[in-house]
C-alpha cells in the first residue's frame, strides 16, 4: 500500500511575525488530528523556516527520537546536557530526548534557514539523553537510528537516476526538494509517501532531487 501525500495538505504553523514558518506533515499541537497521529515510528515530519535571528526559544523533550536535515543555512543547537553546535546541509543531527532534555534550535546566521525535522519515537522509555552530529553523510550510508528501529537514508540523484526503495514494513519517503516519480506517482518538493509491506519499489529523479526515506522494521 501506497498513501501519497502532498505538500499543500500538511498542516501550517510558527510565528510569521517572529520569523518562523512551519509545515507538519502529521497531527502536530494545535492541529491535531487523530487520524493522523503517526506511521510507523515516525510521529512528525516538520519543515521549518527560520529568518534570521529567529528561533526557537529552550523547550523540552522526553522519549522522543529528533533527527534534524538542514536544506539551507546553518541551525545553531544548544541543550541542557552541554552540546552545542552549528548544522550544515548535509549534516544529520540526532538528539535522543529519553527521560526528558531541554534545548534551544536557532538561526543566527545572516541568510534564511530551512531544515526537516523528524520525530521517532523510541522502541523503550527513558533513559539517559543523547546527541551527535554526522558531518556530510553519504547517500550509500544510511544513518541508524537503533533506539526506535530505524534507518534514515539519504538519496541525491541524479536526473533520471533510478534508486531502490527499502523493502521493510514501514517506509516513509519525503521528498526535500526536485520530483520524484514513484510506483506511477510523481512526487514534488514537499511530498511524502507512506509505504506498507511494497518489496521492489524505484524511484526515478527529475532534476536536481533531494530524498529522505526512513525504514523501519516495526511500529513501536
Amino acid at each position: 500500500m501506497i498513501d501519497v501525500r502532498r505538500s499543500g495538505d500538511r498542516y501550517r504553523g510558527g510565528e510569521t511575525a517572529a520569523g518562523i514558518e512551519s509545515c507538519h506533515a502529521f497531527s502536530f499541537g494545535p492541529h491535531y488530528d487523530p487520524d493522523n497521529l503517526r506511521f510507523g515510528a515516525v510521529l512528525a515530519c516538520n519543515e521549518e523556516r527560520l529568518a534570521p535571528g529567529a528561533g526557537f526559544d529552550e523547550h523540552p523533550h522526553s522519549h522522543t527520537e529528533i533527527v534534524t536535515w538542514v536544506v539551507e543555512g546553518e541551525l545553531t543547537h544548544r541543550d541542557s546536557a552541554g552540546h552545542a553546535s552549528l548544522v550544515r546541509p548535509g549534516d544529520v543531527q540526532h538528539l535522543s530526548a529519553a527521560g526528558g532534555v531541554r534545548h534551544v534550535e536557532r538561526n543566527d546566521g545572516a541568510t534564511p534557514l530551512v531544515f526537516v525535522q523528524m520525530w521517532l519515537a523510541p522502541l523503550a522509555p527513558g533513559g539517559d539523553p543523547s546527541y551527535e552530529v554526522v558531518r556530510g553523510i553519504a547517500d550509500s550510508t544510511p544513518y541508524a537510528v537503533p533506539g526506535a528501529g530505524a534507518l534514515l537514508h539519504v538519496r541525491r540523484p541524479a536526473a533520471g537516476e533510478r534508486f531502490a526503495v527499502p523493502a521493510a514494513p514501514f517506509v516513509y519517503v519525503h521528498v526535500v526538494r526536485g520530483e520524484l516519480a514513484l510506483a506511477g506517482a510523481e512526487l514534488g518538493t514537499g511530498d511524502s509517501a507512506r509505504i506498507t509491506d511494497e518489496p521492489g519499489l524505484e524511484g526515478v529523479a527529475s532534476g536536481r532531487t533531494e530524498v529522505l526515506i526512513w525504514e523501519m522494521l516495526s511500529a513501536p
